[in-house]
């Protein structure tokens, strides 16, 4: 029987950072993402799995509940709170890791892993995105992934709320 439990894929800051070391020692490709991941989607599905397609494995930051409400979300955001959200991305096999980060942005975060793919969704313009500099300053790449149509939080959040009123 196979155990299916994934609660050891969230873990802490420092065990992530060393994750990713001992990942790079043995020759393989560490990709990064990060978002909110409120209300996970087809198209965060997809997204996630073409990140994961660019290296040997995927470190998923995800903001905590207090990094959301800072983001100028809808106030009522986040919708599922960080704990849920992250086990949620642990169980998609794309994903290997996920690790939770409270500040408004993923710079040190990106800092203490230094992967070595960066990746960030296609409403990002490469200039704009946070931790570019750390990346490639190390040799590593920064790509930007097309959002799928049609697909988004804010979007299903809209539809939700239309449907009830």
């Amino acid at each position: 029987m196979t155990d299916c439990h994934t609660s050891h894929k969230v873990i802490s800051r420092g065990a992530a950072a060393r994750w990713v070391k001992k990942l790079q020692a043995r020759g393989g490709k560490a990709v990064f993402t990060n978002g909110c991941f409120d209300l996970l989607h087809p198209g965060h599905v997809r997204y996630l799995e073409e990140a994961r397609s660019l290296g040997d494995a995927l470190i998923v930051g995800v903001n905590t509940d207090d990094s959301v409400k800072r983001l100028n979300k809808d106030p009522d955001r986040p919708i599922n709170p960080e704990g849920d959200r992250a086990a949620l991305l642990a169980a998609l096999a794309c994903v290997d890791r996920v690790v939770l980060f409270e500040e408004d942005t993923p710079l040190e975060l990106i800092t203490a892993l230094q992967p070595d793919i960066l990746v960030k969704g296609g409403d990002y313009r490469l200039k704009e995105i946070v931790g570019r500099e750390v990346v490639q300053a190390r040799g590593g790449e920064v790509r930007v992934i097309p959002l799928v149509p049609g697909y988004s939080t804010t979007g299903l959040l809209a539809r939700i709320r239309s449907k009830g009123s």
